[in-house]
């Protein structure tokens, strides 16, 4: 046998590092925006482009992955899931065929946060588009020097103005609402103006109203154009301000650069190893998507504010908005308060000045660029508030917080979907300690009620209740003894809705009577919401999030908790799919009856710890990150919400997850990585390591914290602040005796206590 000499180990250590520097990639790499593009049911993820957390998100405006033809292209997306505010149109040809906004037909194209491209084939118009913060670029090559060059600039409902050279307006949104923007090309335009027929009427200097557009000639021959624009919802003034600010010259991959760097330096803040790669586009994507809101709207330390419809001094803290806290208190918030902390607090500031903006001061449960538009059930912002300042959070006004948090649970009524003052139904919840629903042939008479969204009343009860908990957590850190005891006795009354009979938690009318004929597989109204909201009622049969030590008693003890998770994974839906779809269309992902696809469910897979069978957990959550989020088209399986959802995904990749908002501490699950080292700052990181790594050893064999043995099925906020390494050794099959004594069940109600249910 040849021995290799030096210089062979040598030159094959130098291929191989060179090897790996052309492989090695990014995190901003992993990144595939289309995930999701195609939706199983309801509204698909939009392979969204912008810098994070920025005023200004641009995609595609089409239907999903599929859609044949583009309306325009993008110059600014104001809601999570809206159309562009304006649209832009090339076009070569003759005057009388152009429209406000030319459909597109397209071909090959590339999405990336930081970057997008894409051929217009019919046009025969090569595109490329970068993002900034708050301005974007755009080059267009055209391909048909012999025609007419023409670009088209509409605004839905709005005004549009030029000067012969710059464009500048606005679009009517909601309310009180407008978007500006300013305009401007590098190439001189011969002729703007209205659309006259077959020609362009020049004598217009302004447009207005539906779908007013101006039509922009450039010089035949003209063969590229750059086009730079920036976006304010402050005044035209300020979006040109915006522009000249971050985009000084028309260098479109300057600023490609420039954003792929600030995407590299955010990811960043968690870096994974392992040889799964697939797993990594999908924990990377999924951080990703958990940076599109909230948005920034501080321009300048100005900023416009829809809650009062002025425009305000940020006082030095940005001002944040657009946040589904329905959805994204779970996970997407506990996310940021250990890699975003001074972003987190400067978003509950915001809340906080938003609801100090408002006529009624209640805390917001679904602020917008618009105003808060009082969506979903439950007050959950209270929660938010409740994580943040148990794990250590502090620049904010905790006595501002917990009065407008208050007031938004007990002056504002709790029927859904609405923003009246507390009314008949909610009197009935502070005296009776839950929200009544109709009896057999009642009649809704209470004004309040939203005719769609129904009553929902055990969704509005458990919401309700462990909001009520946050409370007693705020007032206790206040030294508001009396209502942190009143809200923490009342946060209890899940107990009134629990039928001892079926062990589920079912609806009560207001003479105490369980709503009779229930088949918790179809709860009656569209989408179940004259029992529960978008959900069945197996799913809410595990929503205590606050006490789950009580809800395994309730069950009737351990066995029958673990009987129960496993009773709901394992019962099928009960009928075929369109008919169950058809009224259920948000309760999907399913495994049986439980549903990946919506956030009230993502906790589930985690409640086998809290019955001494942590493997279970392991087990589950390995399983449901395989079947439901992929590397492709339909990898997410319900609404996404702006990382509402995906947060579930970044959080049980890592290994862990956060439970119960309020309460610090989180679960440990089944780590997808070899390592996972989260930046919790101040020089320090947290580790999850894995011994005896492969992609498909799923269960924990053993675990160290910081090089002492672990055997509990959890760990605190302050042991993961205080930085260091959790090491688990992995394996194939389940340990099924790690963590499984009652001193390893993870805290539910208290940190330092554990309350016991009295059946």
């Amino acid at each position: 046998m040849k021995r290799p000499t030096i210089l062979t180990i040598l030159l094959s250590v130098v291929f191989a590092t060179k090897l790996f520097a052309q492989t090695a990639k990014d995190p901003v790499d992993y990144i595939n925006p289309y995930i999701g593009n195609i939706s199983h049911l309801l509204v698909p993820t939009y392979p969204t482009v912008h810098l994070p957390n920025s005023l200004l998100r641009v995609y595609p405006e089409r239907e999903n992955f599929t859609g044949n033809i583009l309306r325009g292209l993008p110059l600014i997306v104001t809601s999570h899931r809206g159309s562009s505010a304006f649209n832009l149109s090339p076009f070569q040809g003759v005057v009388k065929d152009i429209k406000h906004v030319l459909p597109l037909s397209y071909d090959n194209e590339v999405i990336k946060p930081y970057f997008y491209s894409v051929d217009l084939d019919e046009q025969n118009v090569a595109v490329q588009y970068a993002p900034s913060h708050q301005s974007g670029i755009y080059e267009l090559h055209f391909n048909h020097p012999e025609k007419d060059t023409y670009l088209i600039f509409n605004t839905k409902n709005g005004e549009l103005s030029h000067d012969n050279r710059h464009i500048s307006g606005y679009q009517n949104l909601d309310k009180q609402t407008k978007v500006y923007i300013y305009l401007e090309t590098d190439v001189q335009p011969i002729v703007i103006g209205t659309h006259q027929g077959d020609k362009v009427g020049t004598n217009d200097k302004s447009t207005k109203g539906e779908d007013a557009y101006f039509i922009v000639q450039y010089p035949k021959g003209t063969t590229k154009i750059k086009l730079r624009y920036g976006v304010s919802f402050i005044s035209t003034e300020q979006a040109k301000r915006n522009l000249r600010r971050e985009i000084r010259d028309f260098d479109l991959a300057t600023i490609s650069k420039r954003g792929r760097d600030i995407w590299n330096q955010t990811l960043n803040k968690i870096k994974v190893t392992g040889t799964d790669e697939d797993a990594k586009t999908v924990f990377y994507t999924s951080l990703y998507r958990t940076y599109e809101r909230m948005i920034c709207l501080s321009e300048d330390g100005k900023y416009f504010s829809a809650y009062d419809g002025k425009v305000h001094d940020d006082k030095g803290r940005p001002f944040y908005t657009d946040d589904w806290i329905w959805d994204t208190y779970r996970a997407t918030h506990p996310l940021r308060i250990l890699i975003e902390p001074e972003m987190e607090a400067n978003m509950i500031n915001s809340y906080i000045v938003m609801t100090q903006q408002m006529p009624r001061a209640w805390m917001p449960n679904f602020p917008e660029v618009t105003g808060d538009s009082r969506r979903m059930n439950s007050n959950h912002a209270v929660a938010m508030v409740a994580d943040a300042y148990n794990k250590g959070l502090r620049n904010f006004n905790l006595e501002e917080a917990y009065r407008v948090a208050k007031a938004a649970i007990t002056e504002k009524t709790l029927a859904p979907w609405s923003a009246k003052p507390a009314g008949v139904l909610d009197q009935f919840y502070k005296d009776h300690g839950y929200f009544p629903s109709l009896a057999p042939g009642e009649k809704e008479t209470v004004p309040e009620v939203h005719s769609w969204e129904r009553r929902q009343p055990i969704a509005v009860t458990l919401g309700t209740v462990y909001d009520e908990w946050c409370l007693s957590q705020i007032a206790s850190k206040l030294g508001k003894t009396d209502e942190a005891k009143y809200f923490s006795e009342r946060s209890l009354n899940y107990r009134k809705v629990f039928n001892p009979e079926t062990k589920f938690f079912h609806p009560k009318d207001t003479f105490g009577v369980f709503m009779p004929h229930m088949d918790y597989r179809f709860p009656p109204g569209i989408g179940g919401r004259d029992a529960y909201d978008e959900n069945t009622g197996y799913v809410y049969r595990f929503d205590v999030p606050h006490n789950i030590g009580d809800l395994v008693q309730l069950i009737g003890g351990k066995q029958a908790f673990i009987d129960a998770l496993e009773d709901m994974f394992s019962t099928p839906l009960g009928k075929g799919r369109p008919d169950f779809y058809h009224i259920y269309a948000d309760h999907s992902g399913n495994v049986g009856q439980f549903s990946m696809g919506n956030e009230p469910a993502m906790h589930i897979p985690y409640l086998y710890n809290y019955a001494g069978q942590p493997w279970r957990s392991q087990k589950r959550v390995r399983t449901l990150l395989q079947q439901w989020f992929r590397n492709d088209l339909m990898g997410i399986p319900g609404d996404e919400d702006g990382g509402g959802l995906t947060s579930f995904v970044v959080f049980s990749q890592l290994g862990f997850y956060p439970i119960t908002p309020g309460l610090p501490m989180y679960v440990i699950g089944s780590p997808t990585f070899e390592s996972a080292t989260l930046d919790i700052g101040e020089g320090k990181t947290f580790s999850v390591v894995c011994e005896n790594y492969s992609p498909d050893n799923k269960y924990i064999q053993s675990a160290k914290l910081n090089g002492v043995s672990w055997n509990k099925s959890w760990f605190s906020h302050e042991d993961l602040m205080k930085g260091g390494k959790l090491e688990l050794v992995m394996g194939k099959h389940p340990n099924k005796t790690w963590a499984t004594g009652d001193d390893a069940i993870p805290p539910s109600f208290k940190m330092n206590d554990k309350l016991k249910s009295k059946n």
